[in-house]
């Protein structure tokens, strides 16, 4: 996936061109929604989706999410389609698998709960009820109509917000957000900032990535990444005290090659190499070698607005 370009943020003529197809594809979700019959799965279907192509936050989203369903007794599986992945599934991930086959989402996923990467969703919750789920999360599917949802979750990125407002490829919108916050059951806002949300009326959430415990301040550090916003990334580097070098940025789900790897050792040089998780899943273990991650969480601002939330889903069954 390229680097999204600069008029999905500011518009333009270009993005005036392009605006016939943009309206096309968000029809596109319209239509699948009224034609879809969706597969009722025998147990909670939580959707953590978005409304724009690129990085809003959704996978720490969803991994907050299955903590606080672990809390509540539930035993919460992933599923994902594992963008970036040949996998077609239903298959279970393991950290063991390469994001070339599974994608970089279902691994980095995978590493708190049990995820099943399909592209048909109804079949990849079959095969998580067989193998013991009592929760489902999916990461990503909100302009999926497969599967039934209990819970529809939007996430959106609360500084870029819906971009300039566009559907792909004129802007950053997978479908109109009139449209797609029409089904959300919750939106949440990640980050600061206060998005327009086209008169939607339902509850609003806030969250925020906090970096875990790292040994960063003071040090040298050249970041290098390929996600949807690495400056988000560059950010937090910097709140957590790194003396930042220099940094490379990749298009979002970059499969490294052993010579860009050594290409970036050469040019950081004294200074520690820091990426991403997600990135850092993407590598081969010789490609880890030295490599360090700054590892980030997302945490809710409410607590007790995300357990209201959560209140809807039924209780689970002793």
């Amino acid at each position: 996936m390229m680097r999204a370009p600069d008029f999905w943020k500011t518009g333009g003529p270009l993005a005036a061109l392009l605006s016939p197809l943009g309206a096309l594809y968000g029809l596109s979700v319209r239509l699948k929604a009224g034609w879809a019959r969706p597969f009722v799965a025998d147990m909670p279907v939580i959707c953590v989706g978005n409304l724009t192509a690129g990085g809003s936050g959704k996978t720490p989203i969803a991994i907050a999410l299955a903590h606080a369903l672990r809390a509540r007794g539930f035993h919460p599986f992933f599923l994902t389609r594992g963008h970036g992945g040949r996998e077609r599934g239903p298959a279970l991930a393991y950290r063991a698998h390469s994001a070339a086959q599974m994608g970089d989402e279902a691994l980095l996923l995978a590493r708190t709960a049990q995820t099943v990467v399909a592209r048909d969703r109804a079949a990849g919750a079959r095969l998580a009820r067989a193998k013991g789920a009592t929760a489902l999360v999916m990461d990503d599917g909100h302009q999926n109509f497969t599967l039934h949802k209990t819970l529809s979750l939007v996430v959106v990125d609360a500084e870029t917000g819906f971009g300039n407002g566009r559907g792909i490829p004129a802007g950053p919108l997978r479908e109109p957000v009139a449209q797609g916050l029409a089904r959300a059951d919750a939106v949440i806002l990640v980050g600061d900032g206060s998005p327009g949300l086209h008169g939607y009326a339902g509850p609003v959430l806030r969250a925020h990535l906090h970096t875990q415990p790292n040994d960063f301040s003071g040090k040298p550090i050249f970041a290098f990444a390929g996600i949807g916003r690495p400056e988000k990334f560059i950010a937090s580097l910097e709140e957590s005290g790194a003396e930042l070098m220099g940094s490379c940025f990749f298009p979002d789900h970059h499969p490294y090659e052993d010579g860009e790897i050594e290409q970036l050792r050469r040019i950081a040089g004294a200074a520690l190499l820091v990426t991403t998780e997600k990135d850092f899943v993407r590598m081969t273990p010789e490609q880890r070698q030295g490599i360090k991650t700054l590892k980030v969480a997302a945490v809710f601002d409410d607590p007790a607005a995300l357990a209201a939330l959560l209140d809807r889903i039924p209780a689970r069954a002793a």
